[in-house]
């Protein structure tokens, strides 16, 4: 059966114009891989500014940049069910990831915009917006600090970034059907914790959006002023990134106690 289509042809407040690619990869590290793909092509050589859209068919973890493995993952569970544990390039916490959370990057210049000038206010810039367009089904959406999009202080989306000083990835995930007691199930309750989540665990402070898929989908496409031209997969940078995600993925932070990666880490099925 064929997926909807997104439409791609309106406008948002004059912002320039943006290439969708909604593209899954086959694997966990394939589908981080290419948001850096992305990333780094458009840091290289410029260009237009992508929207993409992905959902893996599996369930597996991601670390933020920073995070450590110990710290954040219940490492025997994960072995146990067979749940690949990988770390992407930017900042911002430790994930579960697949089927019922939609992940999406946006690869921006940040001359595309003045308020990308710094973290703080791409955050709010590039979330107040998403929250404004998803308020059709959940009028209480708001952004929370320091990059989450919470409904009456049930988070819904974390987020994060990776810049240079010409270009930024912000990527995240939206939970719009994700069984919530999977998450602690592989992920320890974090130590660094926005003030809002109150000390709750994942159970009391995670929840889903009551939207369809494709809506949403099409609602963010709505407020990037997605264009028809889809986006090209730099297939060159995309090989090289692989091998970046599967590496960084077998190392802990500097600084941080030597560990031994959990089998999935190194055997996660990368062509």
């Amino acid at each position: 059966m064929d997926r909807p289509s997104i439409s791609t042809n309106r406008s948002a407040d004059g912002l320039r114009l943006v290439r969708l690619l909604d593209l899954t990869l086959p694997s966990a590290a394939e589908n981080l891989a290419l948001d850096e793909a992305l990333f780094n092509d458009l840091d290289e050589h410029g260009g237009d500014p992508v929207l993409r859209f992905w959902e893996s068919d599996r369930y597996f973890v991601v670390l933020g940049r920073s995070c450590r493995l110990h710290d954040d993952v219940y490492t025997e569970a994960c072995r146990r069910d067979n749940i690949a544990v990988l770390r992407r390039a930017s900042g911002g916490g430790t994930v579960l990831q697949g089927p019922g959370c939609l992940s999406y990057a946006l690869v921006l210049p940040l001359e595309w915009h003045s308020d990308l000038r710094d973290i703080r206010t791409t955050n709010r810039f590039i979330l107040e917006r998403i929250a404004q367009t998803l308020r059709r089904w959940e009028p209480a959406l708001a952004f929370r600090e320091i990059c989450d999009l919470a409904v009456n202080g049930f988070k819904i989306s974390g987020n994060a970034q990776r810049r240079t000083r010409r270009t930024l990835l912000f990527h995240g995930t939206i939970l719009h059907g994700l069984p919530i007691t999977l998450v602690s199930r592989y992920l320890r309750e974090p130590r660094k914790q926005p003030a809002y989540r109150a000390g709750r665990p994942h159970d009391l402070f995670l929840r889903t959006i009551d939207a369809p898929l494709q809506d949403i989908k099409q609602a963010i496409a709505d407020v990037w002023n997605v264009r028809s031209t889809v986006a090209d997969v730099p297939m060159t940078r995309l090989q090289s990134a692989i091998t970046s995600v599967l590496h960084r993925s077998a190392e802990e932070p500097e600084g941080a106690d030597t560990i031994h990666p959990i089998p999935p880490i190194v055997k996660e099925g990368v062509p």
